[in-house]
């Protein structure tokens, strides 16, 4: 052969045609890849978006029902007024804040003591308690 002839270009190789039930079966892929795919969309917001709500939520201490009483130490809801008890704070605390003095942080407007009643006052919720839901929440792990 020689050097100034250019070689004949190679013939490509075959591909090969798909029968009738491998059509079929390779659109549904292709349609089940893009509904998969649309789904990790919308699912990935919605999960930031139950994070976030988490994080906002409110725990009222004392449950609205018994507002006005103390919590002592241990987390009970006392009468007003109780030896060692502690006034319920002004206004509910967030979920992102209890999740830190669940964690060892301070929850805010707090002194040692009373910050110690509230947190055994949350941990000590139960179904059914103004808050539960939103601590219950707080327990779950987070991906």
């Amino acid at each position: 052969m020689r050097d100034d002839i250019p070689s004949r270009p190679e013939t490509p190789p075959a591909v090969p045609v798909p029968g009738p039930g491998e059509a079929t079966t390779r659109r549904r892929v292709l349609a089940l890849g893009a509904v998969t795919a649309g789904a990790v969309v919308s699912i990935r917001p919605a999960l930031a978006q139950t994070t976030g709500s988490v994080l906002n939520c409110e725990i009222p201490v004392p449950d609205i029902t018994r507002a006005g009483r103390y919590i002592d130490a241990d987390g009970n809801v006392v009468a007003a007024g109780t030896k060692g008890a502690v006034p319920p704070p002004g206004r509910p605390f967030k979920g992102e804040d209890v999740k830190r003095a669940l964690n060892g942080g301070m929850l805010p407007g707090t002194t040692a003591d009373s910050n110690r009643a509230y947190v055994a006052y949350i941990r000590r919720l139960q179904r059914g308690t103004g808050g539960f839901t939103c601590f219950a929440s707080l327990q779950m792990p987070r991906g």
